[in-house]
């Protein structure tokens, strides 16, 4: 016992940004090696000059004295944020680019033709995401207008921020195009656009359909209007990158690019779940394949749903959606896939069944083909 205690691996939690799911990511890692976590640090004005173990995962946020710290300490470490990439540490992120494309894929797939990406403030991560986002929908021949209210001249940071960025906000989204798509860099941010378009009469999500980021927004579902939001996986993160940092304890080269995370779904609640379609017969099949697809439909379903012929339902999808019919099924599909891949450890033939399969061997194929990887490969890349 005393041995196993000297061996025990001591590792500093040092998160000048916090989130019990990046936490409990950790704490899974920390368990499975038995490490010893100290795990008293959730504020960058709380400095542990004076720690000494054996490893550091850090999230270097806004303070400077927290990145001095690490930077001093010396010792094998995984960041969390990419705040300061001069400092050459190895690092886990979330795959904004990834999270963004998923926003996209979501308001594409309802028919929007006018999207906005709403940012307030300069940070690293809400610029990959307003990247990743204008440059999934430039793919599928979309552009987006980007709403920065930092850059705005009606910007200020006095007491009266709350209320000028609101108006602000009202007097960008009031003459715009509708319905329009508005993809926030955070939940936060998100719930400025939800009050601002509330406040104005503008409703939510017929005029504007609104999805944040993260997730984490309290009593979601207890809002008048319940907000969309991107799942980034965050738990995912904090289990790689204890991963990382065992591997750099062990004595490993740290790797020269960021591990990116990808993230987990959109969990679309009441502010984005619009459908912008006004083509009765291609709305109906959408709703079907949202609510049937992990059953064993068929495009033949889908023609019957929509009282259309095959080759008029194909051309009107190719119209309104710019896919096929038997594309957006697959592609919900793979959708749920990749969710229950990362969520659960069912079996391939659990998990066709689950997604509306014949066999698991179709299922792997249609994966294979849709991703790259199959879904064994999918799974490890995303493993906690």
């Amino acid at each position: 016992m005393h041995r196993m205690a000297r061996r025990q691996k001591r590792v500093l939690i040092a998160l000048g940004w916090y989130d019990y799911r990046l936490h409990r990511g950790i704490e899974k890692y920390a368990l499975e090696q038995h490490w010893h976590l100290s795990a008293n640090l959730a504020r960058e004005k709380v400095i542990p000059w004076g720690w000494e173990g054996n490893g550091i995962l850090a999230w270097l946020g806004a303070g400077d004295d927290l990145a001095e710290f690490v930077r001093l300490a010396k010792k094998p470490t995984v960041d969390f944020s990419f705040r300061r990439p001069q400092l050459k540490f190895a690092r886990v992120l979330e795959d904004h680019a990834h999270a963004a494309s998923l926003v996209a894929e979501h308001f594409l797939s309802r028919g929007f033709d006018h999207f906005v990406f709403y940012s307030d403030s300069e940070n690293w991560s809400y610029e990959e995401r307003g990247e990743g986002f204008v440059r999934a929908l430039r793919r599928s021949g979309h552009s987006c207008v980007w709403l920065r209210w930092h850059k705005s001249p009606d910007h200020r940071n006095d007491r009266e921020q709350w209320k000028h960025k609101r108006r602000w906000l009202v007097s960008q989204l009031k003459p715009m195009a509708k319905p329009v798509a508005v993809f926030a860099a955070n939940d936060e941010q998100a719930q400025d656009v939800l009050e601002s378009c509330q406040s104005a009469g503008i409703a939510v999500p017929e005029q504007v359909a609104i999805v944040g980021a993260e997730n984490y927004l309290l009593a979601a579902e207890t809002m008048h209007t319940p907000i969309s939001s991107v799942d980034t996986n965050l738990e995912t993160l904090g289990y790689r990158g204890a991963a990382l940092l065992d591997e750099l304890m062990g004595g490993k080269k740290a790797p020269p690019e960021p591990i990116r995370v990808p993230a987990n779904s959109i969990v679309t609640r009441k502010s984005s779940d619009l459908l912008a379609i006004n083509h009765k017969g291609v709305a109906n099949s959408l709703r079907f394949i949202w609510g049937h697809a992990h059953q064993p439909i068929s495009v033949k379903d889908l023609v019957e749903v929509a009282a259309m012929s095959r080759r008029g339902l194909h051309k009107a999808f190719l119209e309104n959606v710019g896919r096929t019919p038997g594309q957006e099924l697959q592609r919900v599909r793979i959708e749920h896939a990749k969710r229950l891949l990362s969520e659960s450890d069912h079996k391939m033939e659990v998990l066709a069944s689950m997604c509306g399969y014949q066999s698991a061997n179709s299922f792997c194929v249609a994966f294979k083909q849709a991703t790259g990887l199959s879904p064994k490969q999918f799974r490890s890349s995303v493993a906690r």
